[in-house]
């Protein structure tokens, strides 16, 4: 039962995730163009629905919402396989489900805030999404590893992905969430579901990168 407490609060976490800021996206008619108010409050509504989930559902299954997140919990060895498989489940079910919620709201027509290549160019995208990746998770890594920190986590860490929402809006909408990207994709296809593996393959990339590289950084030997 204690398993299913977790897998229900990630299924919650990516619903609302996708739910209310991929939607601010689609509402406010971000298109990443150019820093104006369209821009930042995507930026911002993805913060702080990390917030607002971390300090609502943190202490139930640690808030992942995002399988680069749970990729690099399971490289670190701090989940087991078993919860990693039911993680990401939950994650891609509950971006499924808020994107489908989202569509009935406002339609494919608004792009469900749905993820793009940046120039048509996969090697630029893949590149620009693994290190936004790598410094989102690298922040959760780091913020998460003291007990004492556990009362600013949430902030932190929906601070850090405002952070890389601020910069990588404008280059690929910023996916950093393979859950995130695949939810909206399957209801707007076209380009966006051709492309969404590059959104699925990078940030668990990115994500296993920040695991290895933050545990020799972390690491007392030598």
């Amino acid at each position: 039962m204690e398993a299913v407490k977790k897998y229900v609060a990630e299924f919650i976490g990516t619903f609302v995730l996708v739910l209310f800021a991929c939607g601010t996206a689609a509402v406010v008619g971000c298109d990443g163009a150019s820093p104006d108010a369209a821009y930042l409050l995507t930026a911002l509504s993805f913060g702080l629905v990390i917030v607002a989930m971390a300090y609502s559902i943190g202490n139930i299954s640690g808030c992942h919402i995002n399988p680069a997140v749970s990729v690099a919990m399971l490289t670190s060895g701090k989940m087991s396989v078993k919860d990693f498989v039911g993680y990401v489940v939950a994650q891609i079910l509950g971006a499924i489900a808020g994107a489908a919620m989202l569509m009935a709201l406002v339609g494919p027509e608004s792009g469900l805030g749905a993820n793009g290549l940046y120039q048509g160019d996969i090697a630029k995208s893949l590149i620009i999404e693994v290190i936004l990746t790598f410094v989102f998770v690298l922040a959760i890594l780091g913020v998460t590893s003291k007990v004492e920190n556990s009362s600013v986590a949430g902030l932190v860490i929906g601070l850090s992905l405002t952070l890389v929402h601020i910069i990588g809006i404008h280059f690929t909408g910023t996916s950093v969430n393979p859950a995130r990207s695949l939810g909206p994709a399957l209801f707007v296809g076209g380009e966006a579901l051709g492309s969404v593996w590059v959104f699925i393959l990078a940030p668990l990339v990115g994500g296993v990168l920040a695991a290895l590289v933050y545990k020799f950084l972390s690491s007392e030997e030598g």
